[in-house]
């Protein structure tokens, strides 16, 4: 069942700090992870793994990633120890209705983010009152009112611990762990999806600029306004 108001208050006025602390001890088995294994997904999980390797994580195979993502995806979750990496994908019957060629993304992107992804979350959403995500008010003009505690219009809550994380931050982390470095991080991939929609990233240039390039599309729908 969503949280009681009473408990998403609880959230709201826990110190952002203490979140993923507070989260772990309360809600266990009523919250999960929505992670793309991506150029920053390390330093989320890593916590995840230190609060509860036993958690779910969700990773979106949209049948279109890079293959260092998916080999990524693999090296991260043994080296944190995650036990319940949950894979979901669009269907078959959709993926050849809808997207028979693999076409889609050029001509209409959303529609393709919706069948690729938005629509195989949107069966496991229910399953979990809180979900955790990567997202930092650092990574884009469009996401710089981000919230910790960011409660949804369908009851339930993502949580984004990192919300406040610039990339120094991160960066520091990253070395503090040893954590392992997604492989296109090299190539200046900051933000990485599907790879038809990512490109690297040029010299000041917004973070997430390599995502949907020329496009006026800056999301691929599972994270909606609250």
């Amino acid at each position: 069942m969503p949280l009681s108001q009473s408990e998403l208050q609880h959230l709201l006025e826990t110190p952002e700090t203490e979140v993923l602390e507070e989260i772990f001890k309360t809600f266990h088995g009523r919250v999960a992870v929505i992670s793309s294994f991506g150029a920053e997904s390390a330093v989320l999980l890593s916590e995840v793994a230190q609060g509860d390797v036993s958690t779910p994580v969700f990773f979106l195979d949209t049948k279109r990633h890079f293959p260092e993502t998916l080999s990524y995806r693999d090296e991260l979750v043994e080296v944190l120890g995650l036990t319940d990496v949950r894979t979901i994908e669009p269907s078959h019957h959709a993926l050849a209705e809808r997207d028979p060629e693999d076409q889609l993304a050029m001509f209409d992107p959303d529609a393709c983010c919706a069948l690729r992804k938005v629509e195989p979350l949107d069966v496991v959403l229910p399953e979990f009152d809180l979900w955790l995500t990567g997202r930092k008010r650092s990574q884009a003009q469009t996401r710089a009112a981000l919230q910790v505690v960011d409660p949804q219009s369908d009851g339930t809550v993502k949580i984004n611990p990192l919300a406040g994380w610039g990339p120094e931050k991160v960066e520091a982390e990253m070395r503090r762990r040893n954590l392992p470095r997604h492989p296109l991080v090299a190539r200046n991939y900051k933000s990485i999806g599907c790879a038809p929609c990512t490109r690297p990233v040029g010299e000041g240039e917004d973070g997430r600029a390599g995502r949907w390039s020329g496009m006026l599309k800056t999301e691929c729908g599972i994270h909606r306004p609250s």
